[in-house]
């Protein structure tokens, strides 16, 4: 295990890798001596929250439940967001984008989201709150505050594809997670709206998987 070649590196690049740098509230590594709106080419893992029949919740409920309902929602989402790194990017109407540095982490914070609203309809059966997640890992390109790309796209498309209570997610996803004690099934290939190929998709575990 000893290094073939040893170069020399500028400081503030070695610490760039070691972590030890600043990120603005999208997640994207604000680089040294780089202009405010440097674009950090990072890899992220972007993962979208969508709650239920949303729509259906609303007409149902009306106005003031259905809100005091994404209330619930926001609240568990930013508490598992704080406790794993991730970062909001920003509110989509009925969930969240986020962006996390870990694959691993984005997968947790699923975990909890999913972990935390079952015990909350355990305890509200009169008012049930189930959402689906999607995540996708890759280098989201980042401009005033936000994030786009192909990674977000397909990260939305998964969330859409999701069914309820599920966490649907990238081979790529999975691949990052090995040997972080995290469970996948693998769902094979999906088609998803505006992507011209079959995505393979893995749904993470999160009734028995270990935090």
């Amino acid at each position: 295990m000893l290094a073939e070649k040893i170069i020399e590196v500028e400081p503030d690049v070695a610490e760039v890798f070691l972590g030890g740098t600043e990120t603005n509230n999208v997640g994207a590594v604000l680089l040294p001596g780089g202009r405010a709106d440097a674009r950090d080419p990072g890899i992220r893992t972007i993962l979208f929250t969508d709650i239920v029949n949303s729509t259906t919740l609303t007409q149902s409920l009306g106005d003031e439940a259905a809100l005091a309902i994404l209330g619930v929602h926001d609240a568990i989402v930013r508490d598992a967001l704080s406790a794993l790194g991730g970062r909001e990017v920003k509110h989509t109407g009925d969930g969240i984008m986020a962006s996390f540095v870990s694959a691993a982490s984005a997968i947790r914070c699923a975990i909890q989201i999913q972990r935390e609203l079952d015990k909350h309809a355990q305890t509200n059966p009169e008012a049930p709150l189930k959402i689906r997640v999607g995540a996708a890992a890759g280098e989201p390109v980042e401009q005033n505050n936000d994030l786009f790309g192909s990674t977000v796209q397909l990260a939305a498309r998964l969330c859409a594809h999701a069914q309820p209570e599920q966490i649907l997610v990238t081979s790529a996803i999975a691949e990052l997670c090995i040997g972080k004690g995290l469970l996948f099934e693998d769902l094979g290939e999906v088609n998803l709206k505006g992507f011209g190929y079959p995505v393979r998709a893995h749904a993470a575990a999160w009734k028995q998987a270990a935090m």
